[in-house]
């Protein structure tokens, strides 16, 4: 091992020696290497500026013995140069003036064939940098009223202190046209349901509470960076209606249960005897008293009933019923019967994770895909729709086929399956809203079609229908579904559809919309 030390340090000295010999200035001949290396002052941002905003264009690659830079005719200055059209700088500085999508060339020649990353491309080199100019956000808002019978209606006056009249539980549908690309928009409706919307074009608005109320709206994006905000005070002024009053929602608020009107009620009126509910789990019927029945103190539309000595647990079904007394609405409407309508309980819902699009509003039909179970599992047609909606703007179309099924999975746009989070042992409240467009003929005797929810990892294959379309389900209107369940597994959990229309010879056509997951608390 000496020896072959002793022959190396040797065999050193003689190259250097050599290479000192041959080299009379003592300069070494190294080898430039010829690459291509381009920046711009925007590539971490997609080369995207507003409107007399700059790009600086840098070319460092070594090895080029000459480049140009040509830049398209437009509203284009370049800093410190003769002209605006060509450069031979390694760094030009330019300025925009024009909204549009720009390419700019760069042609370079090298001493030798140059390397693009780690590939060898030649000699002369041509590069294209796109870039797009934003014009300075500037917002546009058109109001419509929509008509009783759902038509939209006449305009808007859009000024400040406009005041433009509607009558109490109708609707204006708002809609913003917005230059510059924003990232974010955000509503906020006073006085209105909703009262606060992000990054919805339009939205139909309904007026319970009568008043003046005012509208905004703003848009932002962060690079280039901009905003806008559009704000009208005084724009809607709400007054007494003479259409009848009607009960939108009945769920569970606190203690309580919830009865959301179409407009402000009368607290004056209210008689809790009036009111009667009964709770049914299994075979145990309960008919609890109402103890109390009050007006919310912040929303003058909501009615807050009590039960005496009495609690509701997720596993009841609850129906409440009104017998006419004098319970009316502030604008003096008094409010018709109602009998058994349904509650349906609310509350934090697993699935709004920012991942699962538990109501089809930021997803298309590419992002529910089939899951490959085979016929007649394929027999089905699905596609996101604005046609109905429970809540938003969307829903999920379902056309399943004649003696057809469907199976449906949740993936992101990367092809990923969308997950959410669960506990092993704990109970669920798993829902769904379903809008029947047509049951087709569901046939006593067999199987009626359904919807069924399986998980993944470890399903329950045992699970019922989630709704199961029975002959009397009803049709043309939004109903609420749900079941209780475990999951076996803690962690990420995936969700299938399964759409079961084998036994019925005509397709079965349903809308649904806010799937929903809640930790469910059981009856003792």
């Amino acid at each position: 091992m000496k020896t072959y030390k002793n022959i190396v340090k040797y065999l050193c000295l003689v190259a250097l020696s050599f290479t000192a010999c041959s080299d009379d200035d003592n300069d070494l001949n190294l080898v430039e290497a010829s690459q291509r290396v381009i920046f711009t002052s925007q590539m971490d941002f997609a080369n995207t500026i507003e409107e007399g905003g700059y790009i600086t264009f840098g070319d460092v690659s070594p090895g080029v013995q000459t480049r140009t830079w040509t830049f398209p005719d437009a509203a284009i200055n370049l800093e410190g140069q003769e002209n605006n059209k060509t450069s031979s700088e390694d760094v030009v500085k330019a300025f925009f003036y024009e909204e549009g999508v720009y390419d700019v060339a760069l042609h370079q020649v090298f001493k030798r064939d140059a390397y693009v990353e780690d590939v060898l491309m030649g000699k002369e080199l041509d590069t294209i940098i796109t870039v797009t100019v934003l014009k300075p956000l500037a917002i546009n808002i058109t109001a419509n009223y929509i008509n009783s019978d759902g038509t939209l209606g006449d305009a808007l006056n859009l000024s400040e202190n406009a005041e433009n009249v509607l009558e109490a539980s109708r609707s204006i549908r708002y809609t913003y046209d917005i230059v510059g690309g924003p990232e974010n928009t955000t509503w906020t409706f006073e006085g209105g349901t909703p009262e606060t919307v992000q990054n919805t074009e339009t939205v139909d608005v309904k007026y319970r509470k009568m008043g003046t109320f005012g509208v905004q709206l703003g848009a932002s994006r962060a690079r280039p960076f901009g905003e806008d905000v559009l704000m009208f005070e005084n724009l809607i002024k709400v007054i007494p209606s003479s259409d009848p009053v009607t009960l939108d929602a009945v769920y569970n608020h606190e203690d309580y249960i919830a009865l959301e009107f179409s407009r402000e009620m009368d607290g004056e009126s209210l008689n809790p005897l009036d009111f009667s509910v009964t709770i049914q789990n299994g075979a145990t019927i309960l008919n609890p008293e109402v103890a109390s029945a009050t007006i919310d103190a912040v929303e003058g539309n909501r009615v807050l009933l009590s039960l005496l000595n009495e609690s509701t647990y997720n596993d009841d079904q609850v129906s409440i019923s009104y017998t006419p007394g004098t319970f009316e609405t502030l604008d003096g409407v008094a409010v018709d019967a109602f009998t058994d309508a349904p509650m349906v309980f609310v509350g934090s819902n697993l699935f709004n994770n920012g991942a699962f699009d538990y109501g089809f509003e930021n997803s298309t039909e590419a992002n529910w895909v089939y899951e490959w179970w085979g016929a007649p599992w394929d027999l089905y047609k699905f596609n996101v729709s604005t046609a109905q909606a429970y809540d938003g703007d969307r829903s999920g179309y379902v056309e399943v086929n004649a003696n057809g099924g469907m199976i449906i999975g949740h993936v992101n746009n990367a092809g990923e399956k969308v997950t959410f989070n669960v506990e092993a042992g704990k109970n669920y409240e798993l829902g769904v809203w379903v809008y029947v467009e047509s049951l087709g003929n569901v046939i006593a005797g067999v199987n009626a079609p359904d919807i069924r929810f399986y998980w993944a990892p470890a399903t329950n294959w045992g699970v019922g229908g989630n709704p199961t379309f029975t002959a009397d389900y009803a049709v043309g209107e939004w109903v609420y579904s749900s079941q209780i369940i475990q999951f076996a597994e803690s962690g990420p959990t995936t969700i299938s559809i399964r759409g079961d229309n084998q036994n019925n010879p005509e397709p079965l056509k349903f809308y649904m919309d806010n799937l929903t997951l809640l930790e469910a608390k059981l009856r003792p």
